[in-house]
């Protein structure tokens, strides 16, 4: 029994007891005599009164294929236990209301992206931000969680296997892993692809041998930082490929991905090209972000109605209902709120089964372009849909497998414009079309595959070359902290980069104090700096503190972007404090937030540096 498991915690034994050091819980650990002790033992279970598994999740979207809408699957985890279950409790009153069970997305803190034996002080920096802690798994169930409700646990990063084993021992039901194969973040030495996926795969085989529900791989992930449908729809076959070798059941496994509600016809046909390529027995639709949030909220959940229109059109069997966006960590009963919206809008839409031959060619589309994919990072040929099963995958052994993917991220088979995965060879460039369609520009397709199956636009784009700087002024940009969103400091560098400075770029995932170093050995006029988790307060002045100590605060200008504060009911403050007072109270020189243009950053920057001089 968990033969699998024991063989992991025995391998990365160091790390496991990193993960109970670095996080306050007790972890498994190995005896005398060399063996596991203190691991649970696997789904149906019982924890805290109810039993545990993954099956009921399944049980979940099988109800939603019965009733024709999806179950809804909500996101809602804040810094404590206390708090989470608090606000969880708003949150069930409204799904009582409508007499609703939730698959219940218990939000994770943003450390444990991070390998605990790699990244100690970027954890302990961004402790208790971005949700509940490993600790506070364990206590949230104690109190009561996930005994109505099922909920599941968020694991992605360089160690997600270590955060499936805590949640286990929780009491969770369910986890993601995915994004497996592409790589969504990157940081300084952190983590490399090769360690992604092997750690990725270990996830997969410690829910199969426990039974835990998994989101196995994610289209919305690769669609926000410019990946293609058709690229994203292989990499989450290569994902069902390592499932395949880790003996998990169909029915544990689902795939994630994003919806528009720009084309209805784009999202039917996306949707329904994953349910025709991929075993896995569920779909889970989350509705895609806005890039740039409209004051008005009115707006914004008008956007998200939108969507979920589409996913029940779709046939998704979970949907993750959207509060308001443009804020941080939503309270209990603005996304109760959000649920009750959303369960009216699936009640009292017509679903006529649409079809067309659009859909169709636009699927057919998608899937080509997938096999194209497959074919080159497989080195097969004449690749089928109806060939992808599980004897397909099990001609290669799992070593051989994870080699193929790792070697087709490296060589630029497996790409997508804004992924940081630092050891990725990089080459693709998109553009979203106005049919709301992201495609490649041409010239730009993945390395290696061929590009007449590659969905290509017609559109006059102008494509962001890194050139030769053509000023004097060099800008230093990173996030900072345990942050894995660089998306938007992508776009930030590349506008710089547009405006001919001259740009030092160190991704995701960095010590503020690193970032002023290298600001300092590089001689830089200006420091940008990122973080999402709303920990401005806390990082954004140890840039500053640093650069004086270095003697160079007053050479140099530093600005800051993303979020200062994570929860909804604190954001205002910050927003109105810095428009009254100034960013100085963070001991910066700007502040730019989730409205700012590129171009405005540039031009305010460009200034203050002039300003400095």
């Amino acid at each position: 029994m968990q033969e699998k498991t024991k063989r992991i915690i025995k391998e990365d034994i160091e790390s496991v007891r990193a993960f109970s050091d670095c996080f306050g819980v007790e972890m498994p650990d190995l005896d005398e005599n060399g063996e596991v002790v203190g691991l649970p033992a696997p789904y149906p279970r019982e924890v805290a009164g109810t039993i545990r598994s993954g099956y009921r999740i399944y049980e979940l979207s099988q109800k939603a294929k019965e009733r024709g809408w999806p179950i809804q699957n909500p996101i809602l985890g804040r810094n404590s236990a206390e708090e989470t279950y608090a606000e969880s409790l708003n949150m069930y009153a409204y799904a009582d209301k409508i007499d609703e069970t939730l698959f219940h997305f218990v939000h994770a803190e943003a450390t444990r992206h991070i390998d605990p034996l790699k990244g100690r002080e970027l954890i302990n920096m961004s402790r208790g931000k971005g949700g509940i802690t490993p600790i506070g798994e364990r206590e949230f169930i104690a109190m009561g969680g996930g005994s109505k409700h099922p909920v599941r646990i968020n694991a992605t990063g360089d160690t997600p296997h270590l955060s499936i084993i805590n949640a286990l021992i929780a009491g969770f039901d369910g986890t993601d892993i995915g994004p497996v194969i592409h790589v969504h973040f990157g940081g300084r030495g952190i983590h490399d692809y090769k360690t992604k996926v092997v750690n990725g795969y270990k996830a997969i085989q410690i829910c199969a041998e426990n039974n835990i529900f998994v989101q196995l791989d994610s289209h919305k992930h690769l669609n926000n930082i410019g990946g293609t449908d058709g690229m994203a729809l292989a990499m989450c076959l290569l994902s069902e490929g390592l499932a395949v070798h880790a003996e998990l059941p169909w029915e544990l496994s689902a795939i994630q991905m994003n919806v528009a509600g720009i084309n209805i016809y784009a999202d039917l046909a996306v949707m329904g090209a994953f349910r025709e390529a991929c075993q896995s027995k569920s779909i889970i639709v989350v509705p895609e972000t806005f890039q740039n949030p409209p004051q008005n909220l009115v707006a914004e959940a008008a956007h998200f109605s939108r969507m979920a229109v589409t996913a029940k059109l779709g046939g998704a069997d979970f949907y993750r209902p959207k509060a308001a966006e443009s804020v941080g960590i939503p309270t209990g009963d603005s996304m109760g709120q959000s649920i009750w919206g959303t369960e009216d809008v699936f009640k009292n839409i017509y679903n006529p089964n649409i079809q067309s031959p659009v859909i169709d060619a636009r699927k057919a589309e998608i899937i080509n372009e997938s096999l194209a994919v497959l074919e080159a990072a497989l080195k097969v040929k004449d690749l089928t849909l109806d060939k992808i099963n599980d004897a397909f995958w099990r001609q290669w052994s799992d070593t051989e497998l994870i080699e193929l993917i790792v070697a087709a991220g490296k060589s630029g088979v497996l790409d997508s414009q804004r992924a940081a995965g630092w050891d990725l060879k990089r080459h693709v460039v998109v553009n979203r079309d106005k049919d709301g369609i992201t495609r490649y520009v041409k010239g730009y397709t993945p390395l290696g595959v061929d590009a007449s199956r590659c969905a290509q636009s017609k559109e006059d784009v102008k494509v962001h070359e890194k050139k030769a700087p053509t000023r004097k002024e060099k800008i230093v940009l990173a996030t900072v902290g345990a942050d894995a969103h660089v998306n938007g400091i992508n776009v930030i560098k590349e506008a710089f980069q547009e405006a001919g400075y001259d740009v030092v770029y160190l991704r995701g995932m960095n010590l503020p104090e690193s970032v002023a170093e290298v600001a300092a050995e590089v001689n830089a006029d200006a420091v940008g700096v990122s973080n999402l988790l709303g920990l401005g307060m806390a990082l954004f002045p140890r840039v500053s503190k640093r650069l004086e100590e270095l003697g160079l605060r007053d050479k140099m200008v530093v600005c800051a972007g993303g979020r200062i504060a994570e929860k909804e009911e604190e954001h205002r403050f910050y927003e109105d404090k810095i428009k009254n007072e100034g960013s100085g109270f963070m001991s910066i020189d700007g502040f730019f937030g989730p409205d700012s243009s590129p171009e405005k950053c540039v031009r305010m920057i460009g200034d203050m540096i002039d300003k400095k001089k």
